[in-house]
């Protein structure tokens, strides 16, 4: 593992559970521990709790008067539906290109401060265009080293978090301020798996102690690697797969989080006229018929012809099939229902069209 790679300050702890490491947006992070892997960790999450170390994603406030409606003027979705103690999910994409930058979640906290978790590799990048559009009178402030973020995710986190004394009461996409060990921090109702969860919010300093409160409560601890298969079975997407400069957001399906009547936001004018002459590709969920486990950029034929690649694939410890998202061109006219072919690496498997999510989950 490269020297370069910055580390969480819960690193000791994953290194003592027995992680193996990998890089993630140019963090070291905890892929999968020894003693459980991938597929349990994946189990956990589905059947009881799971707690991830997710320290490498971004963190940056944005402050000052007005700052909320800069934030607004900036990002696709529309803070105008939503009030403070609510958070939203959001995209920053490219003026001229309307690709995007990174997708993020918004914490509104008043219409003067609003606190941004964008991706770990975007986070310099997303901070940078804030700055250099920023009125006078609002700063922009990257935090990213100065608070750790802890997901607490599967049917039995509310209890867990409940008997540690934290609110669990609220409603999906808000947050509420709390303390546990001695800790000051934001519970937000939300996640990254399709079960009910919570994202903890903690001072970098205070971040050992929040997670052993949280092991010791019998959450078990799980790596990036289960939260990619969960994820990807929810058809979430990923910056970098199913999101880039090169994908925008009605490519991606994504125009649920772009508000579409707000007179500005960066990529506006090109994402109005792609959405109305039609995407020429767009994203959809594969569920193999035979085996195999697809992967990402393995090309996806319909009829003979080639009619796109996945961006993201997995084996579904869910279903026990191979599952892929893929963008595929919209010319062809593909269908919910159709069979195309995917190839891995060599060999053609059958796969049906399918609306994500591929698995039902606590909260649908």
């Amino acid at each position: 593992m490269s020297d370069d790679l910055l580390r969480s300050p819960l690193h000791e702890r994953h290194t003592a559970l027995g992680a193996k490491f990998a890089a993630f947006g140019g963090w070291e992070m905890p892929l999968e521990y020894a003693g459980g892997g991938v597929l349990r960790e994946h189990a956990a999450v589905r059947e009881a709790a799971g707690v991830f170390d997710v320290s490498h994603l971004g963190k940056a406030r944005v402050s000052g008067p007005g700052a909320a409606d800069f934030v607004n003027a900036c990002l696709t979705n529309d803070l105008g539906r939503i009030g403070p103690g609510q958070a939203q999910y959001t995209l920053c994409c490219d003026d001229a290109s309307g690709g995007v930058v990174d997708d993020l979640i918004v914490y509104l906290i008043s219409p003067s401060e609003v606190f941004l978790i964008p991706n770990a590799a975007n986070t310099a990048e997303v901070v940078r265009r804030l700055a250099l559009a920023a009125p006078d009178g609002i700063t922009v402030t990257d935090e990213h080293r100065s608070w750790a973020v802890l997901a607490v995710q599967g049917p039995d986190a509310p209890a867990i978090v409940k008997g540690l004394g934290l609110p669990v009461e609220h409603d999906y996409m808000s947050f509420s301020t709390a303390s546990l060990s001695g800790a000051e921090l934001i519970v937000c109702r939300t996640g990254y798996t399709g079960e009910v969860g919570y994202e903890l919010v903690v001072p970098w300093d205070d971040a050992v102690r929040v997670w052993d409160a949280l092991v010791e409560a019998g959450v078990r601890p799980c790596g990036l690697g289960a939260r990619d298969t969960l994820r990807t079975e929810m058809g979430y997407p990923l910056h970098g797969q199913e999101l880039s400069l090169e994908i925008t957001p009605v490519q991606a399906r994504s125009g649920w989080a772009v508000g579409w009547s707000k007179p500005a936001f960066w990529g506006r004018d090109v994402l109005v006229a792609e959405k109305a002459a039609k995407p020429r590709r767009s994203l959809r969920g594969l569920e193999l018929t035979g085996r195999g486990i697809p992967r990402g950029h393995m090309r996806v034929y319909a009829g003979g012809e080639l009619v796109g690649e996945t961006t993201s694939g997995t084996f579904s410890p869910t279903k026990k099939v191979g599952i892929a998202l893929a963008l595929l061109d919209t010319a062809p006219g593909i269908a919910d229902g159709d069979l195309v072919e995917i190839d891995v690496r060599g060999r053609r498997i059958e796969a049906k069209v399918v609306k994500p999510p591929f698995v039902e989950t606590s909260v649908r």
